[in-house]
């Protein structure tokens, strides 16, 4: 991206991150997004907060050209919270996507009278090379969580099982003897048949 695009996206970035926000929170039901939009205290909205500072990271990796080949943490928040609640995967990532549109809103005028086309595309690849990366985020924070709901599910599977008493404890040492004795047979099993 050449200087040009960066000056503009520079001289322009208080007005992008907010409309950028603004398209984030167009995305959730409308009773939460004032709530989201006007409290700016971090601890009182954890979410808005991480919103907030995320994009503007994300802004600034974008305008440094320092690239998402490392781990980018703002990305990585923003994901996590969007991964737990209620959105498709499309809608969880959309917001990534909707900077493309901002950019060109905001700086059309400056992408016209310059010429910035080229710049504008590379630009716009390298929202969607962070979009590839925020799916690889995603994807993980998701079979995190079906890992943990699975693991729940044991545990009160075993509970409830215990409770009524339809399950026994085997002793750790008899339980680790029955398996040894199996891979044991197994073993003199499979020697015998080669």
């Amino acid at each position: 991206m050449e200087i040009n695009l960066k000056k503009h996206l520079e001289e322009k970035r208080s007005v992008i991150l907010e409309k950028w926000f603004e398209a984030i929170m167009a995305t959730y039901p409308t009773d939460s997004t004032g709530f989201l939009k006007k409290q700016k205290d971090r601890f009182l909205n954890p979410v808005g907060h991480t919103f907030s500072e995320g994009i503007d990271g994300i802004i600034e990796a974008l305008i440094v050209g320092e690239g998402f080949a490392e781990s980018l943490p703002f990305i990585d928040d923003i994901i996590r919270v969007r991964a737990i609640q209620d959105f498709s995967p499309a809608q969880a990532l959309s917001f990534v996507f909707s900077l493309k549109r901002v950019v060109r809103e905001e700086l059309e005028k400056e992408i016209r009278q310059n010429q910035l086309y080229d710049e504008l595309l590379k630009f716009e690849s390298e929202i969607d090379e962070l979009a590839l990366y925020a799916f690889n985020i995603y994807v993980k924070c998701r079979e995190q969580l079906s890992d943990l709901k699975t693991d729940e599910l044991k545990r009160m599977t075993f509970t409830l099982l215990k409770k009524a008493n339809l399950m026994s404890e085997i002793p750790v040492e008899e339980f680790e003897h029955e398996h040894r004795e199996r891979d044991l047979i197994k073993i003199v099993e499979n020697d015998s048949n080669e």
